[in-house]
């Protein structure tokens, strides 16, 4: 299937490692171009020269005020363009609400939603006719996580002003999607597994709850973004698409 993608030019946040990463790939395996982001210079530039030619990396942190700007730019700079952006941002700290501190709250807000506010805000000003924000949030939206309070407070407000913005740019033929992943196979998956003291249980135990017996994998949560930013999904806007082995049950 020809999703459209070909010489379209896209802003992935967060994309050194993980969920960006997977999504930036897969955007490039279909012939798009991308601008990736991470907070390390130089393990961004690694993944950007992983990805090859088509893509370009750049150092910047979602909680500065000038990042969202300087990202529009440096698409239009090196690819001559600018078709969407995908917002996937670190995990908070993880916590109960007991134990999480003021400061760990302020810094998550900060990079996790404010960060992510100014980068759509941004990109909606920019973008014409067929242009996307994408989201990435957690299965947390719909069903709290236990011990990561922070994500849970957050992640749900994220996904209430993706639903806003898509009612506000639809008139102007812009698509707002979110994209909610639960228990894909990552390094911060496995970080939070480890943290029950057995990681092999936790991660057995997670795995008897979800319908499909597994982990998802980077690739397969991959090409749902790429979907999901693309033409092939011209009509698709206001969601919040689960990809979760079947976790939620709900509609």
């Amino acid at each position: 299937m020809d999703l459209g993608l070909k010489d379209r030019v896209y802003i992935v946040t967060g994309a050194s490692r993980g969920l960006g990463n997977a999504s930036a790939r897969q955007l490039v395996a279909d012939g798009a171009k991308v601008v990736i982001t991470g907070r390390d210079e130089k393990t961004v530039a690694g993944a950007a020269a992983e990805l090859g030619p088509d893509a370009v990396g750049i150092a910047v942190d979602n909680a500065d005020p000038a990042a969202a700007e300087r990202l529009v730019a440096a698409a239009r700079a090196h690819f001559g363009r600018f078709d969407g952006v995908l917002i996937s941002v670190g995990g908070p700290a993880p916590g109960f609400a007991s134990d999480n501190t003021d400061e760990q709250w302020q810094s998550a807000f900060e990079s996790v939603f404010l960060g992510a506010v100014r980068l759509a805000r941004t990109a909606a000003a920019e973008l014409s006719d067929g242009g996307v924000i994408g989201f990435v949030l957690s299965g947390s939206v719909h069903e709290p996580i236990a011990g990561l309070t922070i994500s849970n407070g957050l992640r749900p407000g994220l996904a209430g002003f993706a639903k806003s913005l898509s009612d506000e740019l639809g008139p102007r033929g812009i698509r707002v999607v979110g994209v909610l992943p639960s228990r894909i196979d990552t390094d911060r998956v496995r970080e939070l597994d480890a943290l029950s003291g057995d990681a092999d249980a936790a991660r057995a135990s997670n795995e008897s709850r979800i319908p499909l017996r597994r982990y998802g994998t980077p690739e397969e949560f991959g090409k749902v973004t790429a979907f999901l930013l693309s033409p092939a999904a011209s009509y698709v806007t206001g969601v919040m698409v689960p990809v979760d082995g079947g976790a939620r049950h709900g509609f």
